[in-house]
């Protein structure tokens, strides 16, 4: 589809892009929620008689959980309701590029995944979005959807 096909559809739909500092302040408070629910989950697997660098050790053992309970959080929500918890509150959401309805089952695990690799890279993929006028980020590209006001 090109951007002319896109911007036609949108107006005819429409559809406005969500703004960054929207998607910003979302992705700030997902991360919030899959802290609170990590440590709901592990806390009481951290002994309490451990130094502050053996806590810090013990948390950082746990780090494949943490990146997988991001993807499942990501995965979950934005195949199911096309949006995080964060994105609901703040009503943005996903849309598919192809159809302009919620992700599938695959291309939301691409993205979730997607986005993992972009945090990892200094947040580059993310800084994308900033330079792209579709505003997409690289795990936007990957999965073919943009964020979107709901």
């Amino acid at each position: 589809m090109t951007n002319e096909d896109l911007i036609e559809k949108f107006e005819s739909e429409n559809i406005t892009l969500a703004p960054l500092q929207k998607r910003g302040l979302a992705y700030f408070i997902d991360e919030i929620l899959i802290s609170v629910l990590f440590a709901l989950i592990y806390l009481d697997q951290i002994p309490d008689n451990l130094s502050r660098e053996e806590t810090i050790n013990m948390i950082n053992s746990l780090f494949f959980y943490i990146v997988l309970l991001k993807v499942l959080y990501q995965t979950f929500f934005v195949w199911m309701y096309g949006a995080t918890l964060g994105k609901i509150f703040l009503k943005i959401k996903v849309i598919s590029l192809s159809d302009l309805e919620k992700p599938t089952l695959l291309f939301a695990v691409n993205r979730a995944s997607i986005r993992i690799i972009s945090e990892s890279l200094f947040y580059l993929g993310f800084l994308w979005a900033i330079l792209n006028p579709k505003r997409e980020t690289w795990h936007d590209k990957v999965a073919n959807t943009l964020v979107v006001n709901a």
